[in-house]
Protein backbone atom coordinates (compact mmCIF):
# COMPACT_ATOMS: atom_id res chain seq x y z
CA UNK A 1 0.00 0.00 0.00
CA UNK A 2 1.61 3.31 -1.05
CA UNK A 3 2.15 6.15 1.39
CA UNK A 4 -0.42 8.96 1.42
CA UNK A 5 0.43 12.67 1.57
CA UNK A 6 -1.46 14.20 4.53
CA UNK A 7 -5.04 13.16 3.76
CA UNK A 8 -7.96 15.30 5.02
CA UNK A 9 -9.28 13.85 8.28
CA UNK A 10 -12.03 14.50 10.80
CA UNK A 11 -13.10 13.44 14.27
CA UNK A 12 -16.58 11.89 14.51
CA UNK A 13 -17.63 11.29 18.11
CA UNK A 14 -19.47 12.94 20.99
CA UNK A 15 -18.45 16.61 21.10
CA UNK A 16 -16.13 17.17 24.06
CA UNK A 17 -14.94 13.57 24.08
CA UNK A 18 -11.81 14.42 22.08
CA UNK A 19 -10.13 15.88 25.16
CA UNK A 20 -10.27 12.44 26.82
CA UNK A 21 -9.55 10.39 23.71
CA UNK A 22 -6.61 12.40 22.39
CA UNK A 23 -3.82 13.39 24.72
CA UNK A 24 -1.72 16.41 23.77
CA UNK A 25 0.91 14.05 22.41
CA UNK A 26 -1.60 11.96 20.44
CA UNK A 27 -3.22 15.07 19.00
CA UNK A 28 0.18 16.32 17.88
CA UNK A 29 1.00 12.98 16.27
CA UNK A 30 -2.33 12.95 14.45
CA UNK A 31 -1.97 16.50 13.13
CA UNK A 32 1.54 15.72 11.90
CA UNK A 33 0.25 13.13 9.41
CA UNK A 34 -3.23 14.38 8.44
CA UNK A 35 -4.97 17.68 7.83
CA UNK A 36 -7.77 17.91 10.38
CA UNK A 37 -10.62 19.75 8.71
CA UNK A 38 -11.89 20.98 12.10
CA UNK A 39 -10.34 21.15 15.56
CA UNK A 40 -13.38 19.59 17.27
CA UNK A 41 -15.49 16.49 16.53
CA UNK A 42 -18.45 16.47 14.21
CA UNK A 43 -21.64 15.17 15.82
CA UNK A 44 -23.17 13.73 12.62
CA UNK A 45 -21.66 12.21 9.52
CA UNK A 46 -23.54 14.61 7.24
CA UNK A 47 -21.56 17.51 8.75
CA UNK A 48 -18.24 16.00 7.70
CA UNK A 49 -16.81 17.59 4.54
CA UNK A 50 -16.93 15.38 1.44
CA UNK A 51 -13.15 15.71 1.01
CA UNK A 52 -12.40 13.68 4.15
CA UNK A 53 -10.44 10.46 3.63
CA UNK A 54 -9.82 9.49 7.27
CA UNK A 55 -12.29 9.37 10.16
CA UNK A 56 -11.20 8.95 13.76
CA UNK A 57 -14.36 7.80 15.50
CA UNK A 58 -15.38 7.21 19.10
CA UNK A 59 -18.37 6.88 21.41
CA UNK A 60 -21.33 8.65 19.86
CA UNK A 61 -20.30 7.99 16.28
CA UNK A 62 -23.44 7.48 14.16
CA UNK A 63 -24.05 4.43 12.00
CA UNK A 64 -21.92 4.64 8.87
CA UNK A 65 -24.54 3.38 6.46
CA UNK A 66 -25.11 3.85 2.75
CA UNK A 67 -26.80 7.24 3.08
CA UNK A 68 -24.02 8.90 5.03
CA UNK A 69 -21.28 7.23 2.99
CA UNK A 70 -22.70 8.83 -0.14
CA UNK A 71 -21.65 12.15 1.40
CA UNK A 72 -18.12 10.79 2.00
CA UNK A 73 -17.03 9.56 -1.44
CA UNK A 74 -13.31 9.74 -0.63
CA UNK A 75 -13.40 7.99 2.74
CA UNK A 76 -10.74 5.27 2.99
CA UNK A 77 -10.09 4.69 6.70
CA UNK A 78 -12.22 4.54 9.84
CA UNK A 79 -9.98 4.36 12.92
CA UNK A 80 -12.28 3.66 15.86
CA UNK A 81 -10.96 4.96 19.18
CA UNK A 82 -13.36 2.94 21.34
CA UNK A 83 -14.27 -0.67 22.11
CA UNK A 84 -16.95 -2.40 20.13
CA UNK A 85 -17.31 -1.41 16.48
CA UNK A 86 -20.77 -2.95 16.10
CA UNK A 87 -22.72 0.26 16.61
CA UNK A 88 -21.31 1.94 13.51
CA UNK A 89 -20.23 -0.63 10.91
CA UNK A 90 -22.53 -1.65 8.06
CA UNK A 91 -22.34 -3.76 4.94
CA UNK A 92 -21.85 -0.53 3.00
CA UNK A 93 -18.45 -0.04 4.64
CA UNK A 94 -17.27 -3.46 3.54
CA UNK A 95 -18.76 -3.03 0.07
CA UNK A 96 -16.80 0.18 -0.36
CA UNK A 97 -13.56 -1.50 0.72
CA UNK A 98 -13.01 1.05 3.49
CA UNK A 99 -10.35 0.01 6.00
CA UNK A 100 -11.78 -0.24 9.52
CA UNK A 101 -9.66 -0.54 12.64
CA UNK A 102 -10.62 -0.92 16.29
CA UNK A 103 -9.05 0.10 19.59
CA UNK A 104 -10.81 -2.79 21.35
CA UNK A 105 -7.45 -4.31 22.29
CA UNK A 106 -6.60 -1.11 24.18
CA UNK A 107 -9.99 -1.12 25.89
CA UNK A 108 -9.37 -4.74 26.89
CA UNK A 109 -6.59 -3.76 29.28
CA UNK A 110 -8.69 -2.01 31.96
CA UNK A 111 -11.42 -4.66 31.65
CA UNK A 112 -8.86 -7.38 32.35
CA UNK A 113 -7.41 -5.39 35.25
CA UNK A 114 -10.88 -4.87 36.72
CA UNK A 115 -11.75 -8.55 36.29
CA UNK A 116 -8.52 -9.67 37.94
CA UNK A 117 -9.08 -7.27 40.83
CA UNK A 118 -12.66 -8.53 41.22
CA UNK A 119 -11.43 -12.13 41.32
CA UNK A 120 -8.97 -11.23 44.09
CA UNK A 121 -11.71 -9.45 46.06
CA UNK A 122 -14.16 -12.31 45.59
CA UNK A 123 -11.76 -15.07 46.60
CA UNK A 124 -10.70 -13.04 49.65
CA UNK A 125 -14.41 -12.77 50.56
CA UNK A 126 -13.94 -9.01 50.79
CA UNK A 127 -17.56 -8.05 50.25
CA UNK A 128 -18.96 -10.26 53.03
CA UNK A 129 -16.12 -9.22 55.34
CA UNK A 130 -16.85 -5.56 54.59
CA UNK A 131 -20.46 -6.04 55.70
CA UNK A 132 -19.50 -7.90 58.86
CA UNK A 133 -16.86 -5.32 59.69
CA UNK A 134 -19.39 -2.50 59.26
CA UNK A 135 -21.89 -4.27 61.49
CA UNK A 136 -19.24 -4.93 64.19
CA UNK A 137 -18.63 -1.16 64.61
CA UNK A 138 -15.37 -1.24 66.57
CA UNK A 139 -15.69 -4.82 67.75
CA UNK A 140 -13.74 -7.65 66.14
CA UNK A 141 -15.73 -8.91 63.18
CA UNK A 142 -16.25 -12.65 62.82
CA UNK A 143 -14.45 -13.69 59.65
CA UNK A 144 -15.10 -17.04 57.98
CA UNK A 145 -11.55 -17.93 57.00
CA UNK A 146 -12.72 -21.12 55.30
CA UNK A 147 -14.18 -18.92 52.55
CA UNK A 148 -11.05 -16.82 52.08
CA UNK A 149 -8.10 -17.10 49.73
CA UNK A 150 -7.44 -17.77 46.05
CA UNK A 151 -5.06 -20.70 46.49
CA UNK A 152 -6.45 -23.88 44.96
CA UNK A 153 -9.54 -22.19 43.51
CA UNK A 154 -10.85 -23.26 40.10
CA UNK A 155 -11.53 -20.23 37.90
CA UNK A 156 -13.64 -20.79 34.79
CA UNK A 157 -13.41 -18.33 31.90
CA UNK A 158 -16.10 -18.39 29.23
CA UNK A 159 -14.28 -17.12 26.16
CA UNK A 160 -10.58 -16.84 25.33
CA UNK A 161 -11.13 -13.43 23.79
CA UNK A 162 -8.57 -10.62 23.90
CA UNK A 163 -9.84 -9.76 27.37
CA UNK A 164 -10.01 -13.42 28.39
CA UNK A 165 -6.36 -13.92 27.43
CA UNK A 166 -5.28 -10.85 29.36
CA UNK A 167 -7.13 -12.21 32.40
CA UNK A 168 -5.38 -15.56 31.94
CA UNK A 169 -2.05 -13.75 31.84
CA UNK A 170 -2.79 -12.02 35.15
CA UNK A 171 -4.12 -15.17 36.79
CA UNK A 172 -0.68 -16.78 36.31
CA UNK A 173 0.45 -14.82 39.36
CA UNK A 174 -2.03 -16.77 41.50
CA UNK A 175 -2.01 -20.37 42.64
CA UNK A 176 -5.28 -21.18 40.88
CA UNK A 177 -6.52 -23.65 38.30
CA UNK A 178 -7.87 -21.99 35.15
CA UNK A 179 -10.30 -23.71 32.80
CA UNK A 180 -11.68 -22.19 29.62
CA UNK A 181 -14.71 -22.90 27.46
CA UNK A 182 -14.42 -21.48 23.95
CA UNK A 183 -15.45 -23.17 20.67
CA UNK A 184 -12.69 -21.33 18.79
CA UNK A 185 -9.85 -22.29 21.14
CA UNK A 186 -7.74 -25.26 20.08
CA UNK A 187 -6.07 -27.77 22.38
CA UNK A 188 -2.68 -26.45 21.30
CA UNK A 189 -3.63 -22.86 22.08
CA UNK A 190 -4.98 -23.91 25.48
CA UNK A 191 -1.67 -25.66 26.20
CA UNK A 192 0.27 -22.55 25.21
CA UNK A 193 -1.95 -20.41 27.45
CA UNK A 194 -1.47 -22.81 30.35
CA UNK A 195 -5.18 -23.50 30.77
CA UNK A 196 -7.43 -26.55 30.51
CA UNK A 197 -9.93 -26.51 27.66
CA UNK A 198 -13.30 -27.89 28.80
CA UNK A 199 -16.87 -27.74 27.59
CA UNK A 200 -19.35 -25.30 29.04
CA UNK A 201 -21.15 -27.90 31.13
CA UNK A 202 -17.97 -29.00 32.88
CA UNK A 203 -16.82 -25.44 33.44
CA UNK A 204 -20.08 -24.44 35.10
CA UNK A 205 -20.31 -27.55 37.25
CA UNK A 206 -16.74 -27.47 38.56
CA UNK A 207 -15.68 -23.81 38.84
CA UNK A 208 -15.66 -21.80 42.06
CA UNK A 209 -15.92 -18.64 40.00
CA UNK A 210 -17.20 -18.23 36.42
CA UNK A 211 -16.10 -15.12 34.52
CA UNK A 212 -17.73 -14.21 31.20
CA UNK A 213 -15.63 -12.98 28.26
CA UNK A 214 -17.72 -13.92 25.22
CA UNK A 215 -19.12 -11.52 22.61
CA UNK A 216 -22.85 -10.83 22.55
CA UNK A 217 -24.19 -12.41 19.36
CA UNK A 218 -27.51 -13.95 18.42
CA UNK A 219 -25.96 -17.32 19.26
CA UNK A 220 -24.66 -16.25 22.67
CA UNK A 221 -27.64 -14.26 23.99
CA UNK A 222 -28.77 -15.83 27.29
CA UNK A 223 -26.07 -18.47 26.97
CA UNK A 224 -26.19 -18.52 30.78
CA UNK A 225 -29.80 -19.26 31.66
CA UNK A 226 -31.81 -21.33 34.12
CA UNK A 227 -30.17 -24.66 33.30
CA UNK A 228 -26.63 -23.28 33.25
CA UNK A 229 -27.05 -21.45 36.55
CA UNK A 230 -28.58 -24.56 38.13
CA UNK A 231 -25.47 -26.48 37.10
CA UNK A 232 -23.16 -24.17 39.06
CA UNK A 233 -21.81 -25.16 42.47
CA UNK A 234 -23.60 -23.92 45.58
CA UNK A 235 -21.85 -20.72 46.68
CA UNK A 236 -20.14 -20.17 43.33
CA UNK A 237 -19.71 -16.69 41.86
CA UNK A 238 -20.73 -15.43 38.44
CA UNK A 239 -18.66 -12.45 37.29
CA UNK A 240 -19.84 -10.49 34.25
CA UNK A 241 -17.68 -7.70 32.81
CA UNK A 242 -18.65 -8.61 29.23
CA UNK A 243 -22.23 -8.02 28.08
CA UNK A 244 -25.42 -8.24 30.12
CA UNK A 245 -27.31 -10.06 27.37
CA UNK A 246 -25.12 -13.12 27.84
CA UNK A 247 -27.12 -13.87 30.98
CA UNK A 248 -30.84 -14.39 31.49
CA UNK A 249 -31.37 -11.76 34.17
CA UNK A 250 -34.63 -13.24 35.46
CA UNK A 251 -33.01 -16.64 35.95
CA UNK A 252 -29.98 -15.08 37.63
CA UNK A 253 -32.16 -12.97 39.91
CA UNK A 254 -34.06 -16.06 41.06
CA UNK A 255 -30.82 -17.84 41.98
CA UNK A 256 -29.45 -14.79 43.76
CA UNK A 257 -32.64 -14.18 45.74
CA UNK A 258 -32.47 -17.80 46.88
CA UNK A 259 -28.96 -17.15 48.17
CA UNK A 260 -27.50 -20.20 46.42
CA UNK A 261 -25.19 -18.26 44.10
CA UNK A 262 -23.26 -15.00 44.25
CA UNK A 263 -22.72 -12.47 41.46
CA UNK A 264 -20.53 -9.53 40.57
CA UNK A 265 -22.24 -7.71 37.68
CA UNK A 266 -20.66 -4.73 35.94
CA UNK A 267 -22.68 -5.16 32.74
CA UNK A 268 -26.32 -5.87 33.57
CA UNK A 269 -29.28 -6.41 31.29
CA UNK A 270 -31.17 -4.14 31.18
CA UNK A 271 -28.76 -1.33 31.87
CA UNK A 272 -29.17 0.27 34.30
CA UNK A 273 -30.85 -2.28 36.52
CA UNK A 274 -34.44 -1.12 37.26
CA UNK A 275 -34.79 0.63 40.62
CA UNK A 276 -37.19 -2.02 41.93
CA UNK A 277 -34.74 -4.88 41.34
CA UNK A 278 -33.77 -6.85 44.46
CA UNK A 279 -30.21 -7.04 43.13
CA UNK A 280 -29.40 -3.65 44.65
CA UNK A 281 -29.94 -4.88 48.18
CA UNK A 282 -28.87 -8.53 48.21
CA UNK A 283 -25.72 -9.19 50.28
CA UNK A 284 -24.51 -11.78 47.77
CA UNK A 285 -24.54 -9.32 44.85
CA UNK A 286 -22.05 -6.65 43.80
CA UNK A 287 -23.35 -4.21 41.19
CA UNK A 288 -21.17 -1.64 39.44
CA UNK A 289 -22.38 0.71 36.69
CA UNK A 290 -20.40 -0.54 33.66
CA UNK A 291 -17.05 0.85 34.76
CA UNK A 292 -14.73 -2.05 33.90
CA UNK A 293 -13.95 -0.62 30.47
CA UNK A 294 -11.90 2.49 29.76
CA UNK A 295 -12.77 5.35 32.08
CA UNK A 296 -11.08 8.68 32.79
CA UNK A 297 -7.36 8.56 32.07
CA UNK A 298 -7.71 5.08 30.53
CA UNK A 299 -9.65 6.42 27.52
CA UNK A 300 -6.50 8.01 26.07
CA UNK A 301 -5.00 4.55 25.58
CA UNK A 302 -7.60 3.94 22.85
CA UNK A 303 -6.87 7.30 21.26
CA UNK A 304 -3.17 6.44 21.15
CA UNK A 305 -3.92 3.21 19.29
CA UNK A 306 -6.29 4.91 16.84
CA UNK A 307 -3.63 7.50 16.02
CA UNK A 308 -1.09 4.71 15.50
CA UNK A 309 -3.47 3.12 13.00
CA UNK A 310 -3.77 6.45 11.15
CA UNK A 311 0.01 6.84 11.10
CA UNK A 312 0.41 3.36 9.63
CA UNK A 313 -2.29 4.01 7.04
CA UNK A 314 -0.65 7.25 5.89
CA UNK A 315 2.73 5.51 5.76
CA UNK A 316 1.32 2.73 3.56
CA UNK A 317 1.61 0.08 6.29
CA UNK A 318 -1.06 -2.54 7.11
CA UNK A 319 -3.28 -1.95 10.15
CA UNK A 320 -2.46 -3.57 13.47
CA UNK A 321 -6.07 -4.30 14.40
CA UNK A 322 -8.25 -4.43 11.29
CA UNK A 323 -11.92 -5.33 11.52
CA UNK A 324 -13.28 -7.39 8.65
CA UNK A 325 -16.70 -8.51 7.54
CA UNK A 326 -15.82 -12.15 8.28
CA UNK A 327 -14.84 -11.34 11.87
CA UNK A 328 -18.19 -9.83 12.79
CA UNK A 329 -19.68 -13.20 13.79
CA UNK A 330 -17.21 -13.68 16.62
CA UNK A 331 -16.05 -10.30 17.95
CA UNK A 332 -17.66 -8.21 20.67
Amino acid sequence: MPAIDRPPAALLMLPGLEALVLSVDARGRLESVVDLVAPVPFATATEVPSTVEVLVTGWGCPVLGAECLVTLPRLRLVAHAAGTIRSLVTESLWDRGIVVTSAASANAVPVAEFTFAAIIMITKDVFAVRDRHRDARGRTAVVDQARMGSRGRRIGLVGASTIGRLVIERLRSLDVEVVVADPYLTDREALELGVELVDMDELLATSDLVSLHAPLLASTRHMVGTDQLAAMRDGAWLLNTARGGLVDTDALTAELVSGRLNAFVDTPDPEPVPSESPLYDLPNVVLTPHIAGSMGSEVARMGDLAVTEVERFVAGQPPLHPVTRDAMDRIA
